[in-house]
């Protein structure tokens, strides 16, 4: 660094938040106070003055008796690395009220720090404390080293640190603390003046205590501080944005009574009061009172008067002072055109607002974001939006961001109305050059219209920068995605076998409390097509828990997903969920769970399916119902059996039981016969004579000849017909068993001898 310094003075770089933030110890005066400014909005307190910044430093100069040392180096030797130059740009060091700030900052206020902070500043002036007020992070920070220096008796604080801290203590609404610091100023030997106080009425008011800042206005003059024409503008801009007018007056009058005169900014300030407060008349006065004081009015008094007219739809009046202005050699400036562009969109009258805008540029004003904010809303509601995008891409190229974003869904769904999808995709890119992160809305809006329009390949694509960028979960976003978009894009999604993705962008919604039904349904649906039903059971998970309901369509193509997949006992559990839920499947999902659960071994499941299936009333699949039937008594379920065939008689579903005798019969389940036919003869059904046969001979095979003499009596009482060769045949082991009771009353009965007391006999011995 010594090089440079001897080759190029050094300058020291001063910006001008700097001179304001550090005085100088050779002027500390204090400037008049500006409590209002020329915003770019209309409706906040006019201005008629500039602060100007202070001169900065002049350049340092090099010295010339005491030229910086230069280091020669000697051939054949190495160079002293001390005095080469380091790389990179250096840091300047951290001056002592920095330190002393960030010490504050990150410990707690103690003993222990007063003392690092007293053995840091060997002397406290006047320019440490009050920059280290200024630059303190927090204003209790700023309040504790005010008082540790003045009772630790470090500094004696005296009438620019006093209003130091008494105005960073209004701004963050320590009202009470700034308000005893400015009444002991006395005891300490420091007089008061009108500035002091600006600072508490202003604070008070900002924080919405008007009566307080009354009460110091007042105290004023009870304590002998002289008022002028500035503590008046301060109480008038505190009390006219609470709407108090008619305090207003009377302080006006009060301030005319005491000789003080209103300034333009005065009149400025109560124009603006009244018009805030609807008071269009009482302004009007004003304004023409203000000229009849000679007063002229300037661009300040003409804005905020035009600004007032266009908030009570008289754009008519603002016409006539526009010309006014423009008559008295008045300039209109940006705030002007845009009140007036405002006015005119705010009428409908949104042409005159455009022409105006190309005025305004031909006169070299140059747009800022208000004018772009107010005119773009009414191009669009106008839908005018050629011209829109054109003032669009003029933002863009001058790298102005509107202050209201909601504009640019305004811009999106005009040019999505007017059928132009490329311009509104335009607007997305327009959004992000302009560094501003679109939302969850604005995507959904073109996403929505590219669906309409059968675009789905560039609406797949937004989607796929929605899901990346996570924007669905952009709490800080007002425009959430709607259901108009993102139904559309997950059905399609969905039918187009990227059910995956789909549900990636759902489950970012489900994060912030969706839960569409028709969002989840054709998840199902997608899921099942696509034979992923465990994905698609998953999602009926969450629809139940969430009580969302299910469609028909949706059980009916997970179940029949879960049959292609060979998973019947998953089917048959979806299927409960369907039945619980109110839903009737069709008769073909009953044969194809049923078969499908048949054919898996599981009997006894597809029984139950057929149960419900006959309480429903149908009378289908036949074939499968007799094979279930047949696998029930086969596998000793004879009572399940017989409670489904007691089922279906009731519902006219009549199975056909010789099928059924025979087949049991034939695999030797003697016990399932005889129960079966005990059914069938107790209720008097129809069977074959051959069927009594069959059941038998069964039973005889077996060695069960009560058992066949109990059937036989049954028969018989029952008027049913048998072989007589297999009634002989029972005969003749009876006897030969020894049971010759049984053998005669069998014989009688055949001989068709027995009267009552036959039947009583055979009834008894069976």
């Amino acid at each position: 660094m010594s090089l440079i310094s001897a080759s190029k003075p050094q300058i020291k770089k001063l910006t001008f938040f700097s001179n304001l933030s550090r005085i100088s110890s050779s002027n500390h005066a204090f400037k008049s106070l500006y409590f209002f400014t020329s915003s770019s909005s209309p409706d906040k307190p006019p201005n008629e003055e500039t602060p100007q910044p202070e001169t900065p430093n002049p350049p340092l100069e090099p010295n010339p008796e005491n030229p910086a040392p230069t280091h020669e180096v000697q051939p054949g030797k190495i160079q002293n690395l001390e005095s080469r130059l380091p790389r990179g740009k250096h840091r300047n060091p951290e001056k002592i009220e920095d330190t002393i700030c960030r010490m504050m900052a990150n410990r707690a206020w103690t003993t222990r720090l007063q003392n690092s902070i007293r053995n840091l500043v060997p002397l406290f002036d006047h320019n440490l404390v009050y920059n280290v007020l200024h630059s303190a992070r927090n204003p209790d920070h700023a309040l504790q080293f005010f008082r540790w220096v003045e009772r630790s008796g470090l500094f004696k604080h005296d009438r620019e640190t006093h209003y130091k801290i008494i105005d960073i203590l209004g701004k963050a609404s320590k009202l009470n603390h700034a308000r005893c610091i400015l009444l002991d100023m006395p005891k300490k030997g420091l007089k008061w003046d009108e500035d002091l106080f600006i600072v508490l009425i202003d604070s008070y008011g900002k924080s919405g205590i008007v009566q307080e800042s009354v009460k110091i206005f007042r105290s004023m003059e009870e304590l002998g501080v002289p008022r002028s024409i500035k503590s008046y503008d301060v109480l008038f801009k505190v009390i006219m944005r609470r709407g108090r007018y008619m305090m207003a007056k009377r302080y006006f009058n009060k301030m005319l009574s005491e000789g003080i005169n209103p300034s333009r900014h005065t009149y400025n300030l109560m124009i603006w009061g009244f018009f805030l407060s609807s008071r269009i008349e009482t302004a009007n006065r004003f304004f023409e009172d203000m000229k009849s004081r000679e007063i002229s009015p300037d661009v300040v008094t003409y804005n905020t008067m035009l600004n007032g007219f266009n908030r009570v739809k008289k754009i008519e009046e603002s016409e006539k002072l526009f010309l006014e202005m423009k008559g008295k050699n008045i300039e209109p400036t940006v705030i002007t055109y845009t009140t007036m562009i405002k006015g005119y969109v705010n009428a409908g009258r949104v042409d005159d607002g455009l022409n105006l805008f190309q005025e305004m540029k031909s006169f070299g004003i140059k747009p800022n974001d208000f004018t772009y904010s107010t005119l773009l809303p009414g191009l669009c509601d106008a839908s005018k939006m050629t011209d829109a995008h054109t003032i669009v891409k003029e933002m863009v190229q001058r790298h102005i961001a509107p202050k209201d974003n909601s504009v640019f869904l305004q811009l999106i769904s005009g040019q999505c109305k007017e059928g132009n999808l490329e311009a509104a995709a335009d607007v997305l890119k327009f959004m992000m050059r302009l560094h501003i992160t679109p939302e969850a809305g604005h995507y959904g809006v073109l996403i929505e219209n590219l669906c309409k329009n059968g675009v789905y390949d560039d609406a797949v694509k937004l989607v796929d920068q929605v899901i990346e960028n996570e924007t669905v979960l952009n709490t800080r976003g007002k425009l959430e995605l709607e259901p108009t978009a993102y139904n559309p894009m997950i059905e399609y999604l969905c039918k187009s076998g990227m059910t995956n993705k789909a549900e990636t962008l759902f489950r970012q919604l489900m994060k912030l409390g969706v839960l569409d039904s028709v969002g989840f349904n054709s998840l199902i649906q997608g899921h099942s097509k696509e034979g992923s039903p465990n994905s698609a059971f998953e999602i009926l998970k969450i629809m139940m828990r969430k009580n969302v309901p299910c469609e028909e369509t949706s059980y009916k193509l997970l179940i029949e997903s879960y049959l292609k997949n060979n998973e019947p006992a998953d089917a048959k559990t979806t299927f409960d969920c369907m039945i619980e839920n109110g839903h009737n499947p069709d008769p073909v999902l009953y044969g194809s769970l049923m078969g499908s659960l048949f054919e898996d071994g599981r009997v006894q499941t597809a029984s139950r399916v057929m149960k419900i299936m006959i309480e429903k009333g149908l009378k289908e699949h036949k074939d499968l119902v007799s094979k279930i039937l047949e696998a029930l008594l086969l596998r000793g379920h004879v009572e399940e059996a017989l409670g489904r065939i007691d089922l279906m008689m009731n519902a006219g579903f009549t199975p056909d039981f010789d099928h059924l005798l025979s087949v049991v019969c034939e695999k030797g389940k003697t016990i399932a016969a005889v129960k079966l036919l005990d059914y069938v003869l107790e209720r008097d059904y129809s069977v074959d004579f051959s069927s009594y046969d069959k059941v038998l001979d069964a039973l005889l095979a077996a060695g069960k000849t009560l058992n066949a003499y109990s059937i036989l009596c049954k028969i018989k009482e029952k008027g049913g017909v048998t072989d007589k060769s297999s009634s002989d045949e029972l005969i003749k082991i009876l006897n030969e068993q020894g049971n010759t009771k049984q053998a005669d009353i069998l014989s009688r009965m055949i001989k068709g001898t027995s009267g009552k007391k036959v039947k009583k006999q055979a009834f008894v011995a069976s």
